[in-house]
Parts: structure tokens; sequence; C-alpha cells
């Protein structure tokens, strides 16, 4: 009788696992589970503008989220905030309420602004902000990474970037 208990007690076990589809919980990714680069995209530079991948592996040994538009702060040389201002461009795709990344998985988005057009108020000579050396990224979770801008530029119209949402893959959406 014993044996008939316990037996079942293990298929009531294997059954309720088997329901929840053997799922474990998915945390959002933490600054210190990812690391990054912020680079030009080859072939992007036009008309007064460029694009960038803003791109973030998880380095963590467990899966991690992230979702829609990442906070993003530029840097200056020794890591001073510049300005930033960032317009989410869904470029026809819907914001995903998350998308996950399992050990050494990479999202990605595309940053596009203009790195030699000056916006009102900015000078109208030489640069018209200080170069971007990297970006402070803050995903879904707790903690922020800082991640090299890849060469150096500046951002215009006081730091306006035009970021698309996190998608699977090293490259972001192109329009």
């Amino acid at each position: 009788m014993r044996l008939i208990v316990v037996v079942a007690g293990l298929a009531a076990i294997a059954i309720s696992a088997s329901a929840a589809g053997g799922r474990t919980a998915v945390n959002p990714c933490r600054g210190g589970n990812l690391t990054g680069t912020f680079g030009v995209v080859l072939g992007s530079p036009g008309a007064g503008s460029i694009s960038y991948d803003l791109r973030v592996r998880n380095r963590s040994a467990a899966s991690c989220y992230v979702s829609g538009i990442p906070r993003l702060q530029l840097l200056g040389k020794s890591g001073t905030p510049l300005p930033t201002k960032v317009i989410r461009v869904s470029a026809g795709r819907p914001v995903p309420a998350r998308l996950v990344l399992r050990p050494g998985a990479y999202a990605a988005a595309t940053a596009r602004f203009s790195p030699d057009i000056p916006g009102p108020g900015e000078p109208q000579r030489g640069r018209c902000e200080p170069l971007t050396y990297s970006v402070r990224v803050t995903p879904a979770g707790n903690g922020s990474l800082v991640v090299p801008a890849k060469p150096p530029t500046s951002v215009c119209e006081h730091g306006t970037i035009q970021l698309t949402v996190f998608v699977a893959g090293r490259h972001g959406p192109r329009s």
C-alpha cells in the first residue's frame, strides 16, 4: 500500500511539473549580467545622420530578459554625463514585453542621430556637442552597464537619439 501511495505522489509531481512546462522564472537582466557595445553601422552615414547598433550580450549562466527600449545616458571621455534625449522609434515592430536572452545570447537596438548638424542653441562651428566615448545602458532589470562608443561621436540636437526596440540578435532593426 505504501508503494502505491509513493508512486501516486511521484506521478502527481511529474504531472504538475509537466503542466507548468518545466518552466523556471526568468528575471530581468541586471547590468552586471550583460556586456555590450555601441558601434557604427557600416554604410549608414548619410543625409546628416548615422546609425549605431546598441548590442548587449547575456554573460551570466542563467537566462534573463530585456524589454522595450533601455534607458541611455551618453558619457564624455571622463565619464561625465552629456545631454541625452531618447526618442522611441518602433520601426513597425511592437514593443516586446520580454525578450529572453539565454546565456551567451544577444539583443540589439538601432540608434540613429546626427553627429554633425547642430540643433537650436548649439555651436554652429566645430562640434555641436562634446564627443560621446561611452553610453550608460539601464536594461529592464536593476543596475546599468557602460558600453564603449566605437568610434566616439558627437550626438547633435542636445543628444537626441532615435532608438528602436530591442530585437534578438547582434544587429538592431534596419529601417
